[in-house]
C-alpha cells in the first residue's frame, strides 16, 4: 500500500501563498488518483483538489482560481500552491491515494496531515 507523507504547512497571514507537497512511498504511485483534503476543528474532512493518474485535475468552487494542483511521477509528488489564501481555509490539510473523486471514500490511503493557518 502506497504510503503518504505531506509537507509545507504554516502560518501564514490572509492573502499569502503556500505549497504543499506530498510524496508517496510504493512503486505504483503514477497509477493512483491523488487528491487534497482539508479539516477545520470541529468540522467533516472536505475536498479541495484532486488529480487523476493522467492529470485531469478537479477543484472545489471555492478554491478555483487560486489554488493548482499538479503531479511529478518521476519525483512521486503531487502538490498543491495555494493562492490568496482566507482565514476560513486554516485547517489540517491531508493527501489521499485512491480512485479518485471528490469524497473521503474514494481514497484508501492517507498521509498524516499537515497544519495550515491563516491569520487575518
Amino acid at each position: 500500500q502506497v504510503q503518504l507523507v505531506e509537507s509545507g504547512g504554516g502560518l501564514v497571514q490572509a492573502g499569502d501563498s503556500l505549497r504543499l507537497s506530498c510524496t508517496a512511498s510504493g512503486r505504483t504511485f503514477s497509477s493512483y488518483s491523488m487528491a487534497w483534503f482539508r479539516q477545520a476543528p470541529g468540522k467533516d474532512r472536505e475536498f479541495v483538489a484532486s488529480i487523476s493518474w493522467n492529470s485531469n485535475t478537479g477543484y472545489a468552487d471555492s478554491v478555483k482560481g487560486r489554488f493548482t494542483v499538479v503531479r511529478d511521477n518521476i519525483k512521486n509528488t503531487i502538490y498543491l500552491q495555494m493562492n490568496s489564501l482566507r482565514v476560513e481555509e486554516t485547517g489540517v490539510y491531508y493527501c489521499a491515494a485512491g480512485l479518485g473523486g471528490t469524497s473521503v471514500r474514494g481514497y484508501g490511503a492517507w498521509g498524516q496531515g499537515t497544519q495550515v493557518t491563516v491569520s487575518s
